[in-house]
Formats: structure tokens, sequence, C-alpha cells
């Protein structure tokens, strides 16, 4: 005989429907987010419309174990997010009335229905199209817990306790509220919590915390704090830690949980708050479960300024212990706190961080140095400050001694100061890879900078760069791809593979790739390159020069001390195009420049190349070794370079760099 189906409940007020089974909130047929601790209080207010529920029937049913270092800030927060979802005011409630200092009551009509009424016009459905009302089979008192059972034979005073023990947390305090219906709703939530698998955790994203100070200028300081967790929780070896690059991009966003984990791809979504006046700050963080929007754990932390380190350390590690002990997760690792710096060093450096991501190099490199002057042993600064001579160094702004030979000392004063700093690594094998030419010395300190953050998904695509200088392009694919899946989102990483794709001869792969970047970011110029340089080797010259006008024009816009790099770029596709008149204009143009700024003898080679002068060629390929011009070390593979690859004087050039054996 078949079993009978299960009822589903949902409660209908307004253009609003709450299904307690799933757990999810629509309007309209439309689903709304809504945090898993607002949907409780939802459920407990709805449940009982007209009456009033205390803060404190409130605290017993969603913090029973008093896991919130602030219940009040919490409550309001989920009160907030609450009204905000329904479109509510607390000045003119439509649906939740505050009572001062007493708790809260549901002030709209709420009609309950069951799965015996059609919900198809309200949207809800079981994710394939299909109405939501499966057929679960009966659960009878023998399917219950013991203790349960006796609750619903005997209900006591004694029986709200024992449901908390039962079947735990706030859903069972909730029907402490209300002895009418209990047996259904006791049925009800024995079947939803056995239909829940444990939330495995194998990978996680921290989404930007929202700055909660009133001031727009200390946005710097949650972005800050937002960094600090994503490089803290990479050191876990077992979990993935999607890039900040990648969640940056969801600040402020409204997109439900469940839709992020999947953009992101991510098991476990962490979000949270930073609110700082004066020297005093308080965190709130949450551990969400990305497909379902869960709610896994969360806590306040309170600090002074001066303690915002040891307070990082502390959600991190908090958070890690909820993935070992709680979730089944992997067994991550707990690393050593992080390095003391003073307040006021720590401040600047979070400032020159913030305008790193605004590619402002010359100000965050200005704010660097004050950081590193009112505290010298902060080993971060010094590794961090690579960064912006690295952009330098990479598109030939500044003469390679200047730009790597810095990046050199920073990464070695880093390393010095603290070696199991990732970014310090990183910044060494840089400078060993693109300046001293010891290509082993730069495979260990990217592999020691891997081993110490597994998530750093810009080490790895600066690895997926090395390997592609030595010409092992296999492993190369398979680190950007790793990079990618680290930074899912970030452009950054799709030109790392749109490149690996050019570097590898795959040009029809690599002109997709930069198309798709493009679509996103227009004002791509290194994505615009690639796209020149594929289109040159594709034959279609006109192209070409097309994308590398874009960039010149872009970069002139822009960041001008990057021009001559793109000016070279025009200059070789204008000489492909057989447009031999335009290239030497360019190129004189980059020549009477050299006289007053850097232009590196490299890109006037490959211009050289281009126009059919392989004499001039390698006349400034030997200087470009004299001072170690930067795109040297990719000499292996350049196809610009391909013309010179017959004559025995390329051969010399790559045995002085250290490309050949």
């Amino acid at each position: 005989m078949e079993e009978a189906a299960h009822p589903s409940r949902v409660l209908h007020f307004g253009a609003f429907d709450a299904n307690l089974q799933s757990g999810e909130l629509r309007k309209n047929g439309l689903r709304i987010r809504l945090p898993d601790q607002s949907f409780q209080i939802l459920t407990m207010l709805a449940s009982r419309p007209g009456e009033v529920v205390t803060r404190e029937q409130l605290r017993l049913a969603l913090w029973p174990n008093g896991t919130f270092g602030d219940f009040d800030h919490s409550l309001n927060t989920a009160i907030g997010r609450l009204r905000d979802a329904l479109g509510d005011s607390a000045d003119s409630p439509r649906f939740v009335e505050t009572l001062a200092r007493r708790g809260y009551r549901f002030v709209a009509s709420v009609e309950t229905i069951t799965s015996g009424t059609s919900l198809s016009g309200r949207g809800w459905t079981n994710g394939t199209g299909e109405s939501a009302h499966p057929d679960e089979g009966t659960l009878n008192e023998s399917s219950l817990p013991p203790a349960a059972v006796g609750v619903v034979r005997k209900p006591t005073r004694r029986w709200q306790w024992i449901v908390v023990a039962a079947i735990g947390g706030p859903l069972a305090a909730l029907f402490a509220l209300n002895v009418g219906g209990l047996r259904e709703l006791l049925l009800e939530a024995v079947r939803a919590r056995r239909a829940v698998p444990a939330a495995k955790i194998e990978s996680i994203a921290v989404l930007p915390f929202e700055n909660l100070s009133g001031d727009p200028a200390q946005e710097y300081f949650s972005d800050g704090m937002t960094e600090e967790l994503v490089t803290n929780l990479g050191k876990i070896s077992a979990l993935r830690v999607i890039s900040r690059t990648s969640v940056m991009r969801y600040k402020q966003t409204k997109k439900p949980i469940p839709e992020l984990a999947r953009e992101l791809n991510a098991d476990a979504i962490v979000e949270g708050t930073v609110q700082r006046s004066g020297n005093h700050v308080r965190v709130t963080a949450n551990l969400l479960y990305g497909p379902t929007d869960r709610h896994l754990w969360a806590e306040t932390y309170e600090r002074d300024f001066d303690d915002i380190l040891a307070l990082e350390d502390d959600v991190a590690s908090a958070i890690a212990k909820q993935i070992e002990n709680r979730l089944g997760g992997p067994q991550p690792r707990l690393t050593a706190k992080t390095q003391a710096v003073s307040p006021e060093a720590y401040e600047i450096y979070l400032k020159a961080n913030s305008y790193m991501d605004q590619f402002d190099l010359q100000k965050s490199i200005d704010y660097y140095n004050q950081a590193i002057k009112l505290d010298p042993n902060y080993a971060p600064a010094y590794a961090h400050m690579a960064s912006p001579y690295f952009f330098l160094g990479f598109f030939s702004a500044i003469p390679p001694n200047q730009a790597w030979g810095k990046v050199k000392q920073l990464g070695m004063l880093a390393v010095e100061k603290d070696d199991r700093l990732p970014e310090g690594h990183g910044a060494l094998a840089l400078a060993k890879m693109h300046y001293d030419w010891d290509f082993a010395g730069a495979e260990r300190e990217f592999k020691r900078a891997l081993e110490l953050n597994p998530s750093d998904a810009d080490i790895r695509h600066e690895y997926a760069h090395y390997l592609m200088a030595m010409g092992r392009m296999a492993e190369s694919a398979s680190e950007s791809k790793l990079a990618v899946d680290l930074d899912p989102i970030g452009d950054v990483l799709a030109d790392c593979l749109c490149w690996h794709s050019f570097a590898a001869r795959q040009y029809d792969d690599s002109i997709q790739l930069a198309r798709n970047v493009l679509t996103r970011a227009p004002d791509d110029t290194w994505e615009l390159a690639i796209l020149g340089w594929d289109y040159e080797q594709k034959g279609l010259h006109e192209q070409a020069v097309a994308e590398f006008k874009k960039a010149v024009e872009l970069t002139n816009k822009n960041s001008p001390i990057f021009s001559p790099f793109y000016l070279a770029g025009l200059a070789h596709a204008y000489a492909m195009a057989g447009r031999r008149v335009d290239a030497e204009q360019v190129l004189k143009g980059l020549l009477d420049g050299a006289k007053h700024s850097y232009v590196s003898p490299f890109d006037i080679a490959v211009i050289y190349v281009a126009l059919g002068d392989k004499d001039a060629a390698f006349a400034w390929l030997n200087k470009a070794v004299a001072e170690r011009s930067t795109f040297l070390v990719y000499s292996k593979w350049d196809p610009r370079l391909d013309p010179l690859r017959s004559d025995p004087r390329f051969q010399v050039l790559l045995r002085r760099i250290g490309l050949t054996g």
C-alpha cells in the first residue's frame, strides 16, 4: 500500500510565502535571499500572528548555547535583514512590529497552506520544474527519537527542553512557543533534519565584509579584514579558498547565497560585518553552507585595534575548527599566529593595499614605505610592496635593475623577517626568474610559497608563467587552470590562461578566451595585446593593428608610463601587416623617446625582427641581455622570434639566458 505523502507547510502573507520545510522565502513566486537566522525569526513570528514573541524566547530558540558574543547586536542584525527582505520599516511596520525592550509581533494576517493546496501559482517547485510535494512516506511515533515521542504524549513544562535535546537548535525551541499543532511540526522537523545531508566543506569563499562604521573612508579597513581572512584560511592545505580578486566583485551584492556559491564553485560562504569606532573594533562573522544557504556558525568579536591581527587569527581559527570538528570536511592544519605589528603601521599598510587594488602604483609604494618606516619588522609590507615593482618591471616601464632589483630586495627582507610568509617567497621567485635567471632557485621559491599557501591564486599563476618560460607547457596549463579555479571571476587569471594558450600556439583558443575577457573588461590592455599577437600569427594583420591601436589609446589615457610597451606592439603589428612606413614611424618615436625615458631594448629588437632586419634585431637583443630585459625569459617559445631561430646567434642568445640544456 502506498504511504501517504507528508504535507508541506507554507505561511502565506501579503505577496510572500515562507516554506517551513525548505526554508525558502518567496515574493510573488521569486526566491528572496534571507539568512537562516532571519528565516527562523520569521517562522516564529508568523506562526503566531498578533502575539508577542519576547527577546528571551528568541534568544533561547536561536542562540541556546550563548554562541554569540553580543546577543543584542546579533538579534538586531537578523531582524534588520528580515525587514530588508520584506521591504518593511521599523517606523511604519507592515509585518514586523517592535515592542521596545520586550520583543516583536507579526502584525499581518497569515494563511497556513499545506501540500493539499496548489502552490504552483506561487512558484514552489523542487528545482526540476515539478511541484515540490514529494512523497516522502509516513512518519509515525516509532520513527521519532524516544524523547520526542514522550513530548507528543505528555506536553508538560519540561517538554520544551526535551525537544531541544531531541531535535536540537532553533526549530525545537520554536515548537515550545505553541502547543497547538506540536505533533505536526515535530514530525516535519524530524523529517527535514533527516533530509539534510552533512555539510562537507572542501572549498570556501569569504565575501567582502560590510563596513558598518558609517564612514566610507573606512572601506579600506573592512576590505583589509576580508583580504587577511582569505590569506589566513588559504594556509589550510586541505581547503580550497577562493581568491580575494573574485570575491571582491560581490561587494554589496544582493545575489542569493546559493547563486554566489555556484558562481564561485564554493561549498561554504563566509560573510560578515566590521564596525570601527575610534580604537574599538567589532567583527561579526557567519559561516553558511553555500548550496542551501544553511547557517552553520556565527560569532561576534570585539577588540581594541591594537589586537586586530589576533582578532583576524581568531576568526580564521574558529572557522577552521568548524570545518574540522563539525562539518565532516578536510582536516585543517592551523598555522602559527600572525606576526605582530604596530597599529599605526598596519593602518597605513591597509591603505597601501587599497591603492594597489586601484592600480595607483606610486601611491601604494609611498604608503608601503610609510608603513615600513613606522614598523621596520612587519614582513607583509615588504612583500606586498614588491607587487607594484613587479608590474613596472613586467611591462618595461622602468629599467630592470630598478624594478626587479627592488623586487629581489623586498622579497629577501620579507623572508628574513618572516620565513613563513608566502608572498615573500613569491617575490623572491619572480626576481630569481626574471632578473637573476636562477631558474632552479625560482622554482624552489615558488614551491615553498605554494606549500605555505596552496590557495594563493596569484602565486599559482606566476608559477604558471615560470613553467611557460621553461617550455613545460602541459604543467603550465595545469597550474593556470588551478589558478582560475581559485579565482573564477577575476580577469587577471583569465589573462594568464589566455597567454598560456598563445604560448602553446593554440591561437584559436587564445582568441576565444581573450574575447570572453574583453566582453567583461573592454579596457583590459594586456588582453588586447594578446589578442593582437594571436591575430598576427593567424595572418589577420589589420585586426591585430586595430587591437594594438585600442591598447595604445587606453594606455595613453590611463597609464602613460606603460605606453612604450604597447607602442612597440603596434609597430610590430604594422610591420607584420606590410605597413613598413607606419612601423618605422612608430619605431622612430620610440627611439627618440628612449633619450628621455626608458624603452626596453627587447621591444625594439622585436620590431626589427618583423621588419626583416636580423642584424639590428640581434644587436638590440644583445643590449637586452646586458640589462636583463624582462621578456627575454620567454624567448624559448615566443613566436615573434621565430624568424631568428635558425640563426646560430639565437642559440648563443638562449645559452646566455640559461634556457638551453
